[in-house]
Parts: structure tokens; C-alpha cells; sequence
């Protein structure tokens, strides 16, 4: 083997209960369909020029040396309701390579399967790729996309599908729900061990369970506020989907807005608006309490950690406000607030819900005074123009300011789902086009200029789905 992945295993020397090892399930015809090669050079990787042997490496037919495969456990709150036992139900830890975590997804039925075949196909896996690396070329916290490789093999969903694996990397696959989970079973040795573990992992700087929680609740305000910059609804925000290093994890019916409104939904199974774009900061805000309640059998005073982790949950949402309200204000190219600038920009938004103006296009566009062609209505947008050209006349830096907050490019739901059906035929054309866009998301490149075209009522995607 040429291939070379600097393993350094270090979950795998948690305590059992938190995972089965476990190879991955062999599949009939591994072929690489894409792969990142700057991801690999960051995480240690040599000698992945050769093609098969990376289709057969991350697929799971050859297991690198130094790896420790392992399916993890977690437990979790999904929509609201708990579920004691769920886990790693078709992925497979790999290892650890640089302090990150290399895992396959669609490797095969685990411990924790349940019902489910532990396959994917290939349209989550295209979309979780390009969606992923996306986010980052965007600023935002995620996960990455290392590999994507056929099987070879068909799988059942609605229809027969083409199989495929994706291959993702994470600062760790540390979930709420794992937390949740030794907690609910009164493993407190293994919640301990766990504890310490993502500490050392992820907020060294912590002194105990209190300060652990402050930075996973920072980290996690100001993800979401980074969701919302650029209207992405995760769609199922549960905590067995919420990662203690605050990255964006499990791109299953996520989606990006069209047209603004804050309570858009696209995910088919979230009847209820649970997880809209708007209400994602609530919901995060709920599921650190169930991290509050997990870490407290760790403290040597209960009564006391009840007290302490109550106020650090309560003080999200203003920290949230905050973080909403100086996102806004940069959108519009105030970075240093005054009195009145918050119902500046609350009214245009307003005025975009009402009438249906697109979220990329109309910020994106402020710099380059097109906006008004957003607007059914320009009269009322001219209104508002003029008082915001007098209130950033002053400001020098407003352009600069709004060309950084406000991307040009976003991976928009009617083009992610050309390019998995034009996947599924074989041709992987549109998915090459749509890494290259999005890796310089902020740029005015007349090459991707359709890309920047919301959709048309026919191209229009209403819903989005797990994949499993």
C-alpha cells in the first residue's frame, strides 16, 4: 500500500461502552469519484495519487494500516423527543489523523443500524460534499469531505439508486447525544472519561464543567449566527446532530433560502417548523440545557452546578441577540452600531418577507446599489434606500464591510439537485463545475453567473430528505 494516513487513535481509548469495533462492510466495485487532496495533505495524507487504491481504501475494502475502526454510540433528542440509544447506524470511525476524525458514511449496517441498511446513495453523499466544503470556503464551522466513492452496488430508497461512501473528516464526532447518553445511564466513570477526553480536545482552556460548557455554548452561538448570515436551515438540528466543537454536522435535509422568510422549512420530515431558519437560535439554546443537564452528575455539588449551568443556558439567547443583531448591521455595512440601525435593518427585511425578495441576491447586491431590482415594490425599497445611503455616507468602510458579509455564491437547492441527478447518469460534470464556484464564494465571476439565479417555479425544491 502507498497510501499513508498518520493514524492517532485516541477515542478508540475511551472506555468501551462508547463504541463496537467494528470493519467497515465490503462493497463489489469500489471507483473514486472525487477526492481532496489539499484536505489530505492538511490531515498528514502521502501518497494518494493512486486511484484504485484510494477507491478501495475508502470504501472500506482495505483498511489503511494504523487504523481502529469503530461505530460510536450516542444517544439524543430527536424533534423534541428522546430516544436512549441511536449511534453510528451506517458510518465507521476510521481514526484520527492531525486530531481529526477520518469516518466513512454508507459503510454498512453497525450495532446501532436499527431498521436501516447502513448504505447511502449517491445524491447525500454528492450533496453532503459539496454542501460541506461550501460552508467552509464560506467561514463557517464544519466538517469536511475528504473522499466520495461508487460501490458499485444498488440500493433501495423510493427507487433502486446507485451506492456511494462518503468519506468525512471532524474535529471529532463528539455529539450532545453522546454526552446524553452515559449520562441517562448513569455511567458516570465512562461520562467522566468522555469529559475529559472532549476537554482536552476541544476547550483545553476549560478548568471544569462549567467553563467546558460556557465555551460549547459560545462556540455553538456563534455557529448558528453564521448558519443565519447566509440563510442556512440545517433541518434537523437534534442533539445527536449538535458537535461539542461547535462544527456544522450531518448534512441530511439541510437546505439554503430563496426567498426570505424567517420560518422557512425544506425538511420533509419537520412537520411542525421545529427547525426553521428563524428558529434554529431557540433550538440550540434547548439543546445545551440537555448538555447542562448530562455534565451534571460531574459536579461535586449538584444542587450548586443546577444553579450555575441554569444561568450560563439562560444567557444564550442575549448572547445570540447580540451576535444576530452585529451580523445584520454588517449585511447592510454598519460595523459599528448606532441607535436606530437595528429598525434600519429590520425594515428591509421585513420588506424582503413580504414580498418575496431572495436573501443572497438582495444583500448581495446593496453593494452594487442593484437591490431595488429584489423589490415588487421598488417605490417602498427606494423609501428605505435613501435612508440608509444617508445613514452609511459617513462610513467609509461600508462596501468592504458588506463584501465580506455577504457572498455572491451560495449552494442553492435547485442546482445541488441537477447535479445529483446528473450524478446518478453518470455524468460528473455539474458536480466539478459547483466545487470549483464555491470554493470563492464571495467572488463576482461572470463564469458563475447563473449560478447566482434564484429558481425558477418549475426549478423550485420544496423539500429535502435524510437519504436513509
Amino acid at each position: 500500500m502507498t497510501l499513508h494516513i498518520p493514524f492517532d487513535n485516541t477515542y478508540a481509548r475511551l472506555p468501551a461502552p462508547l463504541f463496537t469495533r467494528q470493519a467497515p462492510v465490503p462493497v463489489r466495485a469500489p471507483e473514486l469519484l472525487a477526492f481532496n487532496h489539499p484536505l489530505a495533505q492538511d490531515l498528514g495524507i502521502t501518497g494518494d495519487d493512486d486511484v484504485d487504491e484510494l477507491g478501495r481504501v475508502f470504501s472500506g475494502n482495505e483498511i489503511a494500516a494504523g487504523a481502529d475502526p469503530l461505530a460510536q454510540l450516542y444517544a439524543g433528542h430527536q424533534f423534541g423527543h428522546w430516544n436512549p440509544q441511536l449511534g453510528d447506524g451506517r458510518a465507521i470511525l476510521l481514526g484520527e489523523a492531525a486530531g481529526f476524525d477520518i469516518q466513512l458514511k454508507g459503510s454498512g449496517r453497525t450495532p446501532y443500524s436499527r431498521n436501516g441498511d447502513g448504505r447511502a446513495w449517491i445524491g447525500p453523499v454528492l450533496r453532503e460534499f459539496v454542501v460541506s466544503e461550501a460552508m467552509h470556503t464560506l467561514g463557517i464551522p464544519t466538517t469536511r469531505a475528504l473522499a466520495a466513492v461508487a460501490t458499485g452496488e444498488t440500493i433501495q430508497r423510493e427507487t433502486t439508486l446507485p451506492g456511494a461512501i462518503l468519506t468525512r473528516v471532524a474535529s471529532s464526532h463528539i455529539r450532545v447525544g453522546t454526552f446524553q447518553v452515559l449520562a441517562a445511564r448513569q455511567d458516570y466513570a465512562g461520562l467522566q472519561a468522555l469529559y475529559e477526553h472532549a476537554v482536552a480536545r476541544h476547550h483545553p482552556e476549560a478548568t471544569d464543567p462549567l467553563d467546558f460548557l460556557s465555551g460549547v455554548i459560545e462556540r455553538q452561538a456563534q455557529l448558528v449566527t453564521k448558519w443565519m448570515n447566509v440563510g442556512f436551515i440545517h433541518g434537523v438540528m437534534n442533539t445527536d446532530n449538535c458537535s461539542i466543537s461547535g462544527e456544522t454536522i450531518d448534512y441530511g435535509p439541510c437546505a439554503f433560502m430563496d426567498a426570505y422568510h424567517p420560518m422557512t422549512v425544506f425538511s420533509s420530515i419537520d412537520r411542525q417548523g421545529r427547525y426553521a431558519w428563524a428558529r434554529q437560535a431557540d433550538i440550540i439554546v434547548w439543546n445545551m440545557a440537555q448538555l447542562a443537564t448530562a455534565l451534571v452528575p460531574l459536579m461535586p455539588n449538584q444542587d450548586e452546578a443546577i444553579q450555575a449551568f441554569t444561568g450560563a443556558v439562560h444567557a444564550m439567547p442575549d448572547r445570540l441577540n447580540t451576535l444576530w443583531n452585529a451580523t445584520l448591521l454588517r449585511k447592510i455595512g454598519i460595523a459599528r452600531g448606532q441607535p436606530g440601525d437595528q429598525d434600519l435593518a429590520t425594515e428591509l427585511l421585513q420588506m424582503m418577507s413580504s414580498q418575496g425578495a431572495d436573501f443572497t441576491n438582495t444583500f448581495a447586491a446593496l453593494s452594487g446599489d442593484t437591490a431595488r431590482d429584489q423589490f415588487t415594490d421598488r417605490e417602498a425599497f427606494d423609501t428605505w434606500a435613501t435612508k440608509w445611503h444617508t445613514r452609511i455616507k459617513s462610513t467609509p468602510d461600508a462596501e468592504a464591510t458588506m463584501q465580506a458579509a455577504n457572498p455572491i455564491l451560495i449552494p442553492r437547492n435547485h442546482r445541488i439537485e441537477h447535479m445529483i441527478q446528473a450524478a446518478v447518469t453518470g455524468d460528473m460534470a455539474p458536480f466539478t463545475r459547483l466545487m470549483q464556484a464555491y470554493a470563492r464564494p464571495f467572488d463576482r465571476d461572470p463564469e458563475f453567473t447563473d449560478l447566482t439565479h434564484a429558481p425558477t417555479e418549475q426549478e423550485r425544491v420544496r423539500a429535502t430528505f435524510c437519504g436513509t
